[in-house]
C-alpha cells in the first residue's frame, strides 16, 4: 500500500528535479548550441523522454534550434538500419532543398498528417513503439496529461529525440515532460526560458544562437 508521500509523488503534476526512474545515463545528444548545453544536465537534449518546446508563434527559429542534433541523430552507424526523422502534423510543408542544405537527407523524412488530436497522438505513439525513429517532432495544443505520459513511456530507453511543440499559452499547465522550454524572440535573436529540466533549476538562456 502506498504511503501519502509516495502517492503524491506519483501525480503527473508533481515534478522531482532528479528522478532515477526516468534518468537514463548517456542518453543525451548535444544541441550544438553551447549556451543551451551548459543549462542542460548531461550537456544536451535528453533522449528517450518527452521534451516540450513552447512557442508564441511558429517560425521563431525552433527548427534551427534542433537542426544540429537532428543531423547527429540520423547518422547511420555501420551495420545499423537507417532511422526516420518523423514530423507529425507540422504547420508548414517541409522544404526539401533547405533540409538538404542543412545536412539532412529529405529522403529520410517521414511526414504524417493527422488532423484530429487523438489521431496525431496515436500516430506518435505507434512510431515510438516501432523503434524506427531517430527523432519525432509533433505539433499539438491541448492534450490530456495521460496521453503525454503514454508518449513519454513509449520513448523510454530509446535513443530517440521526442519533441512536442505547443503554444506558449500552455506554459501554466502541468506536464510530465522531462524538459520544458519556452522560446522567446528578442531583437538580438532568441532567448530560451528553461521552465523545467531534470536535475537543474529553472533558468534563462540568452541569445542562444550567439557565439
Amino acid at each position: 500500500m502506498k504511503g501519502p508521500l509516495e502517492a503524491i509523488l506519483q501525480d503527473a503534476g508533481v515534478w522531482r528535479g532528479i528522478d532515477p526512474s526516468t534518468t537514463h545515463a548517456g542518453l543525451c545528444c548535444p544541441s550544438g548550441w553551447p549556451r543551451l548545453d551548459a543549462a542542460l544536465a548531461g550537456g544536451g537534449w535528453p533522449l528517450g523522454t518527452l521534451i516540450e518546446l513552447l512557442l508564441p508563434t511558429h517560425g521563431l527559429g525552433e527548427l534551427r534550434l534542433l537542426l544540429p542534433a537532428l543531423c547527429q541523430l540520423v547518422v547511420i552507424a555501420p551495420g545499423s538500419d537507417p532511422r526516420w526523422l518523423v514530423w507529425v502534423s507540422p504547420p508548414h510543408e517541409p522544404y526539401p532543398p533547405a533540409l538538404a542544405q542543412s545536412g539532412l537527407n529529405p529522403g529520410g523524412l517521414l511526414r504524417i498528417e493527422a488532423p484530429l488530436p487523438a489521431d496525431r497522438l496515436w500516430a506518435v505513439e505507434q512510431v515510438l513503439r516501432s523503434g524506427s525513429a531517430a527523432a519525432v517532432l509533433c505539433w499539438i495544443d491541448a492534450v490530456d496529461d495521460r496521453w503525454l505520459r503514454r508518449l513519454k513511456l513509449a520513448a523510454q530507453g530509446q535513443s530517440v529525440l521526442l519533441i512536442a511543440f505547443r503554444p506558449s499559452a500552455r506554459r501554466g499547465t502541468t506536464s510530465p515532460a522531462s524538459l520544458r522550454i519556452e522560446l522567446m524572440p528578442t531583437t538580438e535573436g532568441l532567448d530560451l526560458d528553461v521552465l523545467k529540466a531534470r536535475g537543474r533549476a529553472p533558468t534563462r538562456v540568452a541569445h542562444v544562437f550567439g557565439t
